[in-house]
């Protein structure tokens, strides 16, 4: 029977019932594949029987079709952690290499933002440090959308880019590294202690998009958490206030990462990953020259399409890390 005051409690009452939802979609579209599976059974007899080549193949087809939704349905049930369900942001960071890396770490985060749009979900920037020529230095953007944390949460790493260098009058082949850094954004619910003596905040002005007005004021703000040395910064908004109450939600969704990852006994890795933007601990490699391939370190999963995987089209990377990271 349902509490009566369940309905009161308003951010437990939504995370009840997308669960809810959840369970109930995976129940019926399980009983849904089980009777087409029993429908195509009796209709491969009946194309036997007949000796029926053309409905044979529409079985086959109808079969594909079935297995896509099954594989579709176990990858949901892999993002079924706590955490997973969150939106998340997603910070990238130029390796050494000047304008060559700044520009990858502008593409890297153009990537995310074109699967964020073909996924349907909300993206927002947050903060970014323009590069002197081109590119970023770092930038923050924040997801929202279903489950956007558990499809990128194995995002975390280095990211390796090989090609001809647009900004090279030689037109050699250069390396760059960028590091993607994903985290979840915390609800009100999670309760995560922050001190106001722990805290040192900086304000600056916006260098960024955004108009004379954001680049005239200091309204950019960096809140840097003394113990655990974790610094945030937020500029998409004109008003300090404003971007000093996202730069919080940030710093609590980075300490709460943090917990979980030490939770997890992957401290020590992460925090190697993020310090050493370098020919180790890479979890990825996009090569446009001398051939073009993409190959995740991880899963050994790879495209020979680059553009298209630049473009967005990631899912069957993500998909494989998740049952890397369950297998």
């Amino acid at each position: 029977m349902l509490d009566p005051n369940f309905w009161q409690d308003k951010l437990n009452s939504q995370k009840v019932t997308k669960e809810k939802k959840f369970y109930e979609d995976l129940i019926n579209s399980f009983q849904d594949s089980n009777l087409k599976l029993k429908d195509l059974d009796d209709l491969n007899d009946l194309a036997n029987e007949e000796n029926n080549q053309n409905i044979k193949n529409e079985i086959i087809d109808s079969v594909k079709d079935l297995k896509a939704i099954v594989k579709k349905n176990e990858i949901k049930c892999f993002l079924s952690n706590e955490v997973d369900v969150f939106d998340c942001y997603v910070e990238i960071h130029a390796g050494a290499g000047g304008t060559e890396s700044q520009d990858w770490a502008d593409m890297l985060r153009r990537m995310y933002l074109k699967w964020s749009d073909k996924k349907k979900f909300k993206s927002q920037l947050i903060s970014e440090h323009r590069g002197d020529e081109a590119g970023v230095k770092s930038s923050t953007i924040k997801i929202k959308g279903d489950y956007v944390f558990g499809w990128l949460k194995k995002e975390s790493g280095i990211h390796r880019l090989v090609r001809i260098s647009p900004f090279d009058s030689g037109a050699r082949r250069h390396t760059s590294f960028a590091s993607v850094w994903v985290y979840p954004v915390v609800n009100e619910n999670i309760n995560i202690e922050i001190l106001d003596r722990d805290l040192r905040v900086d304000t600056y002005r916006s260098s960024g998009a955004g108009g004379q007005h954001v680049n005239t004021t200091d309204s950019a703000v960096r809140i840097t958490h003394i113990p655990s040395k974790i610094v945030v910064q937020c500029q998409n908004e004109r008003s300090q206030h404003k971007n000093k109450e996202t730069c919080m939600n940030m710093l609590k969704a980075r300490l709460y990462d943090f917990e979980i990852k030490k939770k997890e006994k992957e401290t020590e890795v992460n925090e190697t990953l993020k310090s050493e933007i370098g020919w180790g601990h890479q979890i990825r490699s996009y090569v446009l020259q001398p051939y073009r391939l993409v190959k995740d370190n991880r899963t050994n999963f790879e495209s020979s399409d680059p553009q298209k995987v630049l473009d967005g089209e990631i899912d069957d990377f993500l998909e494989n890390s998740l049952f890397n990271l369950n297998g």
